[in-house]
């Protein structure tokens, strides 16, 4: 069917597109490295505008996307990750645990410095993975690990292997997002091509499917939960929200929105408000659940250190909190994050709060709306965002009005470039790509949320 003459006459453009898109995804997963930065823009760029054409060309054609969504996909299959480690640290945790091991319990160091090599390949993991990953307990929730236990399971002595099947595992939960997505467009009565600004987003195939990090996962679980709340099986949605948060920490910042979703739906406010308190119950025992069998005080302590790193040591692709370390270093002159990553949770706290009592939030629309706010204040005034962290804000913005996060998702890949002096003496991040980077992101968000307030659901 695809190949007969009149189909390639009626849909010439798309497939050139797609058939170019595939060149160039091919040369991204099998002929780059990283510090190749001019190569990386322009693969970028190109599948970008190619992505952005082939969505325009073919909403109507459902089916020709998704056959296009796993084809680009199936091209990463037999790629090592190239943009991205973090998969060494991945393999390391799902084969101590295989082997017997709590990897909450220990560091890699721990062990390479020892001499003592607990699982297959373990000094090439560690070569691979760095100094700085091998140094600290692992932060990876317990669907996470799980994930990685099956990499093991499948492939336990070949660093290819266990890709290959971390990154199955990947590509599936894309496809339960692209299943549960487009049910919940429909139920919202909104187009359900939209869900493929987030699933043939290169951004999203290549930080997902190609560096093999598992907001994918994490966010399959979340758009499941946000579906099955919206057709009133509350109880399950719980369970699965609980889920995404074993995969990873981020939705535990939306909760406190569930409020008026709960309380606002109901005639009687004692009925309303028990279903809330049995929702927040329910998300809280299946976290519980999932994390008991790695839980001693050594993990307790092991794990909110690690967590805290994130708030007070890392610093990376930041934007508000850059500049308040400028204006801290005037005065102070060292330090910042040590006293700005105490105040931020603060403040993201108060205006989690605010948007959960002082804004409508009682549809489904209004209530990932406020995700979508939520989770783009906290990145704003965040120490560290990694380029794969936008997913979570991308996916959300298919169910609203708003596109800057899909314009986040283009500029995205500038912060790949904020260590172009990593081979000068001055390692520090160039912050003229940083500034180009949120000039671009904050002019395109102040203008949706607070300019063109006709685009605006609530």
């Amino acid at each position: 069917m695809f190949f007969n003459t009149a189909f390639f006459k009626l849909y010439k453009t798309p497939i050139l597109l797609a058939f170019s898109s595939l060149l160039l995804y091919t040369a991204f997963a099998y002929d780059l490295v990283r510090t190749d930065y001019i190569k990386l823009v322009m693969l970028y760029v190109a599948l970008f505008f190619l992505f952005y054409k082939l969505v325009q060309l073919l909403k109507a054609h459902i089916k020709f996307l998704t056959w296009l969504a796993f084809g680009f996909r199936a091209v990463f299959i037999f790629a090592i990750p190239n943009l991205s480690q973090d998969f060494y640290r991945f393999i390391w945790d799902g084969r101590m645990l295989l082997e017997g091991f709590n990897p909450y319990l220990f560091t890699v160091e721990s062990f390479i410095g020892n001499n003592e090599f607990p699982v297959a390949q373990a000094q090439e993991l560690y070569n691979g993975m760095g100094v700085l990953n091998a140094g600290h307990f692992t932060n990876y929730p317990p669907i996470n690990q799980l994930c990685f236990a099956i990499a093991g399971i499948f492939s336990g002595k070949n660093i290819l292997g266990s890709v290959i099947v971390m990154r199955l595992l990947i590509i599936a939960a894309d496809f339960g997002t692209l299943f549960f997505g487009k049910k919940l467009l429909e139920k919202l009565n909104l187009p359900t091509y939209h869900i493929f600004w987030y699933i043939l987003n290169p951004f999203i195939i290549i930080e997902l499917t190609g560096n093999l990090h598992f907001e994918g996962v994490m966010i399959f679980f979340l758009i499941w939960s946000l579906y099955l709340l919206h057709v009133g099986k509350w109880q399950w949605a719980a369970v699965v929200l609980g889920l995404s948060v074993s995969v990873k920490l981020i939705p535990l910042i939306f909760p406190p929105l569930f409020w008026q979703w709960f309380t606002k739906r109901d005639a009687s406010t004692v009925l309303s408000v028990t279903k809330l308190i049995s929702f927040y119950a329910i998300v809280c025992i299946t976290i519980v659940v999932l994390f008991l069998p790695f839980y001693s005080s050594e993990f307790i302590i092991n794990y909110a250190k690690t967590v805290a790193l994130w708030f007070n040591n890392f610093e990376f692709n930041a934007s508000l909190y850059y500049i308040s370390r400028a204006i801290g270093y005037t005065f102070r002159g060292y330090n910042e994050i040590a006293v700005i990553g105490k105040i931020t949770p603060i403040i993201v706290i108060v205006f989690v709060l605010t948007i959960t009592f002082f804004r409508r939030n009682k549809n489904t629309i209004q209530l990932i709306t406020a995700m979508l706010l939520v989770l783009s204040f906290y990145y704003f005034t965040a120490t560290t965002v990694h380029p794969w962290y936008i997913a979570t804000l991308l996916i959300l913005s298919v169910f609203t009005k708003y596109k800057f996060p899909l314009v986040w998702s283009f500029v995205i890949i500038l912060s790949y470039l904020a260590y172009l002096n990593v081979d000068k003496a001055d390692k520090s991040e160039n912050l003229w790509i940083i500034a180009l980077e949120y000039t671009i992101v904050y002019g395109v968000f102040i203008w949706e949320v607070f300019i063109n307030k006709k685009r605006r659901l609530f």
